[in-house]
Parts: structure tokens; sequence; C-alpha cells
């Protein structure tokens, strides 16, 4: 099987800087870790005790991660990261000490299930700035949070906005100044004080070495550059976080020379992918290895070959094939032979689809 290295050291000492870095600010942050698909040997390794001292929350997209997150720690304070479904407004109660709200109803629902559970359930709600994802309308924020404070179970914690997710808008210091207005004019009016304003995510970073952060912006929802190491803004490191954290290798199941181009009439009856070829190419012909994955495990527009000579020629379901040109080198040696190993470095969304796969190795380090 193809296998998924994880270098859980490196990552535990990003999550560690991370902590530093922050603190050093006055910025909490949550740790968001979507891309584990809530894998509880994941969870279990990198979550040491150590190495959640300085998080203030560990966040997730779905209720099944939010559950194993509680499992492999109960002390956890969790964060459910998107606005929840109003039908499952008792299992983010009961498995999210916070979770980020836009809709009314909802709210509603969550405050109905704090009280069968006897909790106070943390919300902090969310405004459109511009991203067309979630988000209240600007128009509608003072409306909105002066029936919200009304909930005898629901605790309003904070501000928050997403960028640079959909569309890709950049939070640029203008955009965040707006989320700190409406912070202060939310607290003035309601006599509340907001303790959180969460503007803050990877692709954000960069802002506070640029010093274009707001001073009220003190919360941070970090996943990719605790994981990579990069910002999404540039796709740059970080400071001095680690990048190579993750490593995919798949073996080498067939190997043969063969023609470039195919022949036969091509129809719309295929399911894979394919590379462009010429047809001037037709009476050539290199060497082809089959790839031990496929669509079902990965896309492989996310995974890049360490070998930059390697070209990618086609995927179906379950394999991969590439172009290994003549196979050998410069003094005429082979390079591969079948039952070797590919090296490919993964990005955020190639961990995040493999780690779903039931067909991929997990080999931690």
């Amino acid at each position: 099987m193809a296998e998924l290295i994880i270098h859980t050291n490196k990552i535990r000492n990003n999550i560690t800087f991370l902590n530093e870095y922050f603190k050093d600010r006055n910025i909490v942050w949550s740790l968001v870790t979507k891309v584990f698909s809530g894998d509880k040997e994941f969870l279990k390794r990198i979550l040491t005790k150590e190495t959640i001292q300085g998080i203030y929350s560990v966040g997730d997209s779905r209720l099944t991660s939010l559950k194993n997150l509680k499992y492999v720690n109960p002390e956890l304070r969790t964060i459910y990261i998107k606005p929840p479904a109003r039908i499952y407004a008792e299992e983010v109660v009961k498995y999210a000490d916070i979770s980020l709200n836009t809709t009314f109803s909802t709210i509603e629902a969550l405050n109905e299930a704090a009280k069968a559970q006897d909790k106070i359930h943390q919300i902090i709600i969310m405004i459109e700035l511009g991203e067309l994802r979630e988000g209240v309308k600007r128009d509608d924020i003072m409306g909105f949070y002066e029936k919200v404070f009304e909930f005898s179970n629901i605790e309003v914690v904070g501000i928050g906005s997403n960028l640079g997710c959909m569309y890709g808008i950049e939070p640029t210091y203008d955009k965040l100044l707006q989320l700190s207005l409406y912070k202060e004019l939310i607290s003035e009016k309601f006599n509340k004080k907001l303790q959180l304003v969460s503007g803050g995510t990877s692709i954000t970073l960069p802002l506070i070495e640029q010093a274009e952060i707001p001073k009220d912006i003190n919360h941070f929802r970090i996943g990719e550059s605790a994981f990579f190491g990069v910002s999404p803004l540039d796709n740059k490191p970080f400071k001095e976080l680690a990048t190579d954290t993750f490593e995919f290798n798949a073996n080498i199941i067939e190997l043969e020379e063969k023609k470039i181009v195919p022949e036969g009439r091509i129809s719309e009856a295929n399911i894979g992918h394919t590379a462009e070829y010429d047809e001037k190419n037709r009476k050539e012909s290199s060497f082809k290895a089959i790839l031990d994955f496929g669509m079902l495990d990965v896309d492989e527009k996310d995974i890049t070959a360490v070998d930059q000579n390697i070209q990618f020629v086609g995927i179906t379901s379950d394999m991969l094939v590439v172009d290994l040109g003549s196979n050998k080198d410069k003094e005429g040696n082979k390079l591969y032979n079948v039952g070797d190993k590919v090296h490919f470095i993964p990005n955020y969304m190639a961990v995040a689809r493999l780690l779903n796969s039931k067909f991929i190795d997990r080999i931690f380090k």
C-alpha cells in the first residue's frame, strides 16, 4: 500500500513555536485540526500535555472529530469552527465549548440544548467582510447582537470573520480594522465585554510581521501553518516553522516501455484524468510506471513528485501512471524498478484526503 509519513515531532515543535509566538504578542489561538479527519492516533500523538499548554482551544469543523478530541483529552477546550446545523444543536453543545455562529434560529436551538444540559455555551458571532462565505451582514450586526444577548444559556465571547478561504479575499489591515470597530460599537452600546476578536488565520500570520494587524485582533484560528509551516497568503515558510512534516510514498506495481500516444478510438467512457499529449509523438515511447493509489485516495494536483523528472500521465480510481522517460541516469544506470517507491510532497488538501482514505498506510515518526 501507498503510505503517508507523518513527522509528529516536527508538528509538535511547530505548535510549541506558535504557542510562544502568540504569547509574546498577547494573542490567544485555537489549533484547527481539520486535516486530521478526527484520527484518534494522530490526535493522541500531537496533542500531548506539553504541546497543548499554550493553546486556548482546539477546533474542528466535524462533530465526529470534536467527539474524538474530547475522547483523547476530556479537559480540552473545544471550538466548532463553522456555523453548526440547527438539527445538531444538542451534539454541538455536548462536544464543543465554543462555536462560531451566524444564524439566530440556530443560536436559539443551542440555547435550548445548553439549558437541557445545564451548560453555558459560548459563541463567537461571525461577520461578513466580503468573502461571501459565513457571516452576519454588516447592516444587521447591532440588532443581531441585541437579540442574542438575551439568551440565558448563551455567552457571547467574541466577534469574528473569515477571509481568504473561498474567494481568497485578503485579510488587509482595513478589513480587520472593521472587525475591531464593530467590537467597540457593540461593547459600548450594550455594555458587554467581548473577550475575543477572532480575525486571524494562517493566511493572516505574515501581517503580524508587517505590523498590519489592529491591536484588538487577539484570537487566531490556525491549522495549515501549524502542520505545514507555511502561510497560504504567499505559501512561504513562516519564521522557523518546519515545512517537511508530511511525505507520501507510493509503490511501483508495473514498469514497462510503452507508447506516448494512446491507440484506438477515444470515447467519453473514460473514468480517469489524463495529461495532454502531442500526436507528433505517436511513434515514440517511454517508460511508464503504475503506482498503487488513485483518485479515491488523493487528487494528483495536490501532490508533487520529489523527482522533478517524473511526469504525470494519467490517473484512475485506484492507480496513477507516471512517465519516467528513459528511466536511466546520465551514466546509463537504471533509475527505477518494480517494487521501488516514488516519493511525493503532499499539500494540505492531499493530507486531508489521504488521512480519510482506508487504502493508505499511516506511519508516524
